[in-house]
């Protein structure tokens, strides 16, 4: 359960520095929204009691999916790796972590 905190809290801290990154470099809100929103919905399904922690799961892994299908897009119109491609990855490989430390 450790580790997948800290994979967990750490790729929240990355969400959150890439839209503040995609608003910074190229001024998109949508980033910065974007980014805040899903952030603040992983946040609350770790909220301890807030919600059954399978539903939580569930949530939290829409989420990525959602955002996995949100940085495609933006790579493929932006063309530029950093900061939507590298997102796209680490969601991939936290999303992946996740799920084989569920199942193991």
């Amino acid at each position: 359960m450790q580790f997948e905190n800290i994979v967990f809290w750490c790729y929240i801290v990355l969400l959150l520095a890439g839209g503040l990154v995609g608003f910074f470099r190229a001024h998109s809100k949508v980033s910065l929204i974007t980014a805040s929103v899903a952030a603040a919905i992983l946040v609350i399904t770790r909220v301890p009691g807030l919600f059954d922690r399978s539903f939580a799961r569930d949530v939290e892994e829409i989420t990525m999916a959602v955002l996995l299908v949100a940085f495609a897009i933006r790579l493929a119109k932006t063309k530029k790796f950093i900061p939507s491609g590298l997102l796209l990855i680490l969601t991939a490989v936290v999303l992946a972590l996740l799920n084989i430390k569920r199942h193991a």
